[in-house]
């Protein structure tokens, strides 16, 4: 039994890398398998649902890994301008590792699957509004109200995703400067 849950963690670990740099379209079963040095039954054995099913939940799981780096980066900043500053800051930095290759774990796959498939969709979704919470929360513990702190966050996050978007395609960082520049401004303002 542990032998299975290991490779069926392998499998969603594989998937969630390679749905994150090459998204859902380019990713194949058998390089999916091959990658964890599967058989190919073993995917239908751990995944019923195929592809769809590994793809949704390789989403949640990067979702709540994010999720919890967010986390972990707002609560060690010494105030909201340098925490915003710090996520922005942490998100390059996987971006240049990766030369430029490894955007938001999300996006790819939500812009590649996500109107086909409401699993697929509801999981990106999911991940979203998962990511907006943390900053909202963190917002709220900081003193902000919670309706402003929710359109707050809700901003961050839609100008963090275009910045990612736009430092991928241009193989350049300073779309994720401006925007970290931005955002600590104005989260150093509204406290």
């Amino acid at each position: 039994m542990v032998h299975r849950t290991d490779t069926r963690q392998r499998m969603l670990d594989s998937a969630a890398d390679l749905f994150h740099t090459q998204g859902y379209h380019a990713t194949g079963l058998n390089q999916l398998v091959s990658a964890v040095g599967a058989p190919k039954g073993s995917l239908y054995f751990h995944f019923p649902g195929g592809k769809e099913q590994l793809a949704a939940e390789a989403v949640e799981i990067s979702g709540e890994r994010l999720a919890g780096l967010l986390r972990q980066l707002l609560d060690a900043a010494p105030g909201p301008g340098a925490a915003i500053a710090a996520v922005l800051d942490a998100l390059a930095q996987n971006l240049t590792e990766s030369d430029f290759q490894r955007g938001c774990p999300i996006a790819t796959v939500a812009m590649d699957a996500g109107t086909e498939s409401a699993r697929i969709r509801e999981a990106c979704a999911g991940s979203y509004s998962s990511w907006q919470e943390v900053i909202s929360d963190y917002l709220v513990r900081q003193g902000f109200e919670s309706e402003h702190a929710s359109m707050l966050s809700e901003v961050a996050l839609s100008s963090i995703e275009g910045a990612l978007l736009l430092a991928k395609l241009r193989r350049d960082l300073s779309p994720m400067r401006t925007v970290r520049d931005h955002l600590r401004l104005t989260f150093t303002k509204e406290t």
